[in-house]
């Protein structure tokens, strides 16, 4: 006799082992012994940073010459600081030029310098006589400076600037009584 035949000979033993096996699945699928486990990171703050900037004479001019004549030189300097929390590129350029014919701002030799970042920020003023780096064109005229990059600066990071401005000593009678006037404009952008 076949094991099927002896199944379905004994219906009532074949139901009752069928019961057994299927109560002994039940359980181990049933106790479902899982390993569980948590971990969590509460309170993520997310703050944007800033990027802002203090110029020492935001409200006047840096240079204001009168008078000039074939030869003489005329100097300032200005501070600019990064305020913000946030490194940033900086940049120099004009506008709003107001020139006479001919233009004396054609005319104008223009230096700038960056003396060096201040000590500690904002404590001790760099020197504007040694360790300066060069950041105009050799040859700048004030009317023709374009955008002169100046670099990243840290947030907090001051720096001094000096502008020589230079009326050629080869400047002739058709610039005399001429006068000019132009906006130095200060940028900074993320990095």
């Amino acid at each position: 006799m076949s094991r099927l035949s002896a199944l379905v000979a004994r219906p009532r033993r074949t139901v009752g082992a069928l019961a057994v096996v299927l109560a002994a699945v039940g359980i181990t699928v049933g106790s479902g012994a899982n390993f569980t486990a948590h971990s969590a990171n509460p309170s993520n703050t997310f703050t944007a940073g800033t990027l802002s900037m203090d110029n020492s004479k935001s409200a006047s001019a840096i240079l204001s010459a009168t008078n000039l004549k074939p030869g003489d030189t005329t100097s300032g300097t200005v501070d600019i600081q990064n305020t913000g929390s946030v490194a940033g590129a900086f940049t120099l350029k004009t506008s709003s030029p107001v020139d006479s014919t001919p233009s004396i701002l054609g005319q104008l030799d223009v230096k700038i310098v960056d003396c060096g970042a201040f000590t500690n920020n904002t404590a001790t003023a760099p020197s504007c006589t040694t360790g300066t780096t060069t950041v105009s064109a050799a040859d700048a005229k004030v009317n023709a400076i374009g955008t002169i990059g100046l670099g990243t600066f840290a947030g907090g990071e001051k720096h001094r600037y000096k502008f020589d401005v230079t009326l050629p000593s080869s400047t002739d009678n058709t610039y005399q009584g001429k006068a000019g006037s132009i906006t130095f404009d200060w940028d900074a952008q993320t990095v």
